[in-house]
């Protein structure tokens, strides 16, 4: 009896260490130094790889990133921007944190999954 509660537990703490997949489509309300803005993310994971597009007011852009339990950073290449970073914590459908933009400055973010 006391080898089926250690076994159920085991199995239990590795269903919540998984890392949580956020494959879809995302969009962020984006509130940087310098304004606001949306942008669309369509994110294919991987195990922890994260990879896919993002399209809003720089045009659009490979992303790469991870995902680590509930825990997801990507980043791209704008070409007004320089290297831009988010880093945020997977809630559901939602993610929020923080994106730097490069050279324009830092900001938060909120995203939804469509």
């Amino acid at each position: 009896m006391k080898t089926l509660a250690v076994v159920t537990g085991l199995l239990l703490s590795a269903l919540f260490l998984r890392a949580a997949d956020i494959s879809g489509t995302w969009t962020a309300n984006v509130s940087l130094d310098v304004g606001n803005g949306t942008a669309t993310f369509m994110f294919k994971q991987t195990g922890e790889t994260l990879s896919g597009t993002y399209g809003g007011t720089f045009g659009d852009a490979k992303v790469s990133g991870t995902v680590k339990g509930n825990s997801a950073e990507w980043s791209f290449e704008a070409p007004q921007a320089g290297k831009v970073v988010y880093k945020g914590a997977i809630e559901g459908s939602k993610i929020t944190g923080t994106c730097e933009y490069g050279q324009l400055g830092k900001g938060t973010f909120t995203a939804e999954k469509k």
